[in-house]
């Protein structure tokens, strides 16, 4: 694209002022002015024809490839024209997950070098650069030359786990602690690790009999618990998840706790897959295992979008079925509002019920529990409190069907969703479930 650059309107209006003051002295030579306007049109088209350059051109895009929600990170513009010396400006396109610092755009020095511009990244996803433009003027500097280049530049947006990934360290110790203490007890692990002289307070049931008798002293047997279990980390997307609470939608947070026990499970020894879901199926994982398979863990996560789609359990819940050949914990990160929305769910439920272990986590509706409780001051308030009172009501009609079906259900707030999931997972391991 080529236009005309501010110092070429403002040479015509220069030009336009001893044009009009000729006509009005000398209304017979009034073409005189025409001789300005022919000269800029002259200029103007050399300083087209020496300003191309795009056959030399030369840029690129760099970005990180991941940055936490809040953060702030560089992306760096390259671009040059070859052997001319000439200053570019370049802008870049962004989507609406980034927010520039100081603009999206600047000046490149005069012999090829670098633009840094600072973002920083407001909600969780793949952020994309797609678009550069680049712009120089001629040797007259009367006349922009502008390109538009495409770009495929990725940015994983992932949500900061830090301060959940300290907590969960903390859970995990504790954990390890309580698991020090309880090796006594008959029932911890199913895996055989040692024989070991019986102590008072053991139970008679972790006694070898066999060995006892040839060893001529009481043994007993030390189990641990099992570790390469299957974890799988099923989050719906679909337009209810996406709905805000307290200001973040409920998808984000699912995704935090998802990665928090994530964290703890890869830590444990244990297979964790990711799979999301809305009106299709949109992300698997497929098993990872060892600390070093987060981050890959953390970069799907961001990979998991918004949908305003309603969420297809039937078809989501089968396809996951049929991609796991053992046992697994399956746990569902998800939202209904009454039980009609959720029959097919149910229906589903009960046959993967049948292999798995499957743990719902949801949100508590903070929302409706006000309303609910809010004192009835007008009529209208007396509405809205049996109304979501009922609601309530039916969702708990709900969840006490998934319990009947053999489900867990977790209903927490939704600031502690990630610790209450954690402590659940750490319990059923414990407790020889998975």
């Amino acid at each position: 694209m080529i236009y005309p650059s501010g110092r070429a309107v403002w040479a015509a209006a220069a030009g336009a002022i001893p044009a009009f003051l000729i006509a009005l002295a000398l209304p017979s030579f009034w073409y005189i002015g025409l001789l300005w306007i022919c000269l800029l049109l002259a200029f103007l088209a050399v300083d087209a024809a020496a300003g191309r350059g795009r056959a030399s051109l030369s840029a690129s895009l760099d970005a990180p490839p991941q940055v936490g929600v809040g953060g702030r990170f560089a992306v760096r513009v390259a671009a040059s024209l070859g052997k001319q010396a000439r200053m570019l400006q370049a802008r870049v396109g962004h989507d609406l997950r980034l927010e520039p610092i100081r603009g999206t755009g600047g000046a490149l020095p005069a012999n090829g070098g670098t633009l840094d511009l600072e973002f920083t990244a407001l909600r969780r996803g793949m952020a994309n650069f797609d678009r550069l433009w680049l712009r120089w003027r001629g040797p007259f500097g009367l006349v922009w030359n502008q390109v538009e280049l495409p770009m495929d530049e990725k940015v994983a947006v992932l949500p900061d786990v830090s301060r959940a990934r300290d907590e969960a360290i903390t859970l995990l110790q504790r954990s390890a602690q309580a698991d020090g203490h309880a090796q006594k007890r008959a029932g911890q692990g199913r895996e055989f690790e040692a024989l070991k002289d019986y102590q008072p307070g053991m139970g008679r049931r972790m006694i070898d009999w066999k060995r006892s008798a040839r060893h001529g002293k009481l043994l007993a047997r030390e189990f641990r618990i099992e570790e390469n279990n299957s974890i799988v980390l099923a989050i719906d997307s679909g337009r209810l998840m996406c709905e805000p609470v307290d200001g973040v939608p409920k998808v984000d947070r699912a995704v935090t706790a998802a990665l928090l026990s994530a964290f703890i499970a890869l830590k444990g020894g244990d297979l964790v897959s990711l799979f999301s879901f809305d009106a299709r199926p949109r992300i698997s994982s497929g098993a990872v295992r060892g600390s070093t398979s987060f981050p890959m863990i953390q970069k799907r996560a961001a990979e998991i979008d918004y949908s305003s789609e309603e969420t297809n359990f039937t078809l989501a819940l089968t396809t996951l079925s049929g991609k796991l050949d053992r046992r697994s914990l399956v746990i569902i990160f998800t939202d209904f509002v009454d039980p009609i929305s959720a029959e097919l769910m149910l229906r589903t439920v009960g046959r993967l019920t049948e292999r798995h272990l499957v743990l719902f986590m949801m949100m508590k509706d903070v929302e409706l529990e006000s309303l609910a409780d809010m004192p009835p001051a007008t009529p209208e308030d007396v509405a809205r409190a049996v109304t979501a009172g009922g609601l309530l009501r039916e969702r708990q009609v709900v969840i006490g069907r998934l319990r009947l079906l053999g489900a867990h259900v977790i209903e927490a707030d939704h600031q502690r969703l990630g610790p209450a999931l954690v402590e659940r997972y750490l319990e059923l391991k414990q407790e020889n479930l998975l």
